[in-house]
């Protein structure tokens, strides 16, 4: 069951790269219309930087995410030994490489993990998590982490992160050329109604590909949770330990907008920017109560 899994993790991973420069494809035909009135130029320009960023990202995704979230590396067990040893010991027992470690320094209780595999994932755990979480309940989160760990769940969520980056840099880049009165009117004028037709649907497509990807990397990052969940009591053998945690998050103020990035917010073990109002399809995570049911059904 566990191969099958990461098996089909790995699938994903490929699915979601040919997913992502498809998107990208169709956001650059969009730029393209818009500002130079031919798709082909946005094509062009949106693939080579979709296949830089995918790079960059591949070779330095710790380090990028962490810089996103401003957490600080821990490189002995003498700076955190409680979470040092935690992570190590669930490592073991998950048959991973132990992962580099990261604090933030936030006084919301939350955890994520990152990397593109487990030779090189990383795991971060808010100051609030260590304070307020005992070893028990510490245990079960990082056990948590360590599941995606091992089903190469951090690989697929990296690339949504590059993938919901990329795209909101390409519409922004689109829709601060329009704020700041782009686009060529003659040529506008000139091509008559399908021209400024077809400006308005590239506008449209800018406007709302952000919001698109976000919700893929968002249902990516709900399905992935209830099963890091389980995975999370067949490591520590104690449900307990995780659904109290898991109720003292969800009873927590939201991290600092300051500390978190919110193209990332998917890789937290909780939604780190609670006043989202919106809910169900927009949210970065299963409700809290169904996990916690789902976990005292185990």
């Amino acid at each position: 069951m566990l191969f099958e899994q990461i098996a089909k993790n790995k699938r994903k991973t490929i699915l979601l790269l040919f997913g992502f420069f498809l998107f990208m494809g169709v956001v650059g035909a969009a730029l393209g219309t818009y500002m130079f009135g031919r798709w082909m130029p946005g094509v062009v320009i949106a693939l080579v930087a979709g296949i830089v960023y995918a790079v960059f990202m591949f070779g330095q995704s710790t380090d990028v995410v962490m810089s996103m979230n401003h957490a600080t590396e821990v490189t002995s067990a003498d700076q955190a030994p409680d979470l040092w040893h935690i992570v190590e010991d669930m490592a073991m027992v998950a048959q991973v490489p132990m992962p580099r470690v990261f604090i933030i320094d936030d006084p919301s209780p939350n955890a994520f993990a990152t990397g593109n595999d487990p030779q090189h994932a990383a795991v971060a755990a808010t100051t609030g998590i260590l304070q307020r979480l005992n070893r028990e309940e510490l245990e079960g989160v990082m056990a948590h982490e360590m599941t995606h760990v091992r089903n190469y769940d951090i690989r697929i969520q990296t690339i949504a992160v590059a993938m919901t980056s990329a795209i909101a840099l390409l519409a922004n880049l689109g829709t601060h050329f329009w704020y700041f009165g782009g686009g060529n009117r003659d040529r506008d004028r000139e091509g008559g109604g399908s021209n400024i037709i077809g400006i308005v649907v590239s506008l449209l497509v800018l406007l709302l590909a952000p919001m698109a990807a976000t919700l893929v990397q968002l249902a990516i990052s709900r399905n992935r949770e209830y099963l890091a969940d389980a995975g999370a009591v067949e490591l520590t053998r104690n449900p307990q330990g995780l659904i109290n945690a898991l109720t003292k998050i969800s009873q927590s103020e939201p991290m600092s907008e300051q500390n978190v990035s919110p193209e990332s917010a998917a890789l937290y073990i909780a939604n780190p920017l609670k006043g989202d109002k919106l809910a169900g399809l927009f949210a970065t995570h299963p409700p809290m109560d169904k996990r916690i049911e789902a976990l005292r059904n185990l």
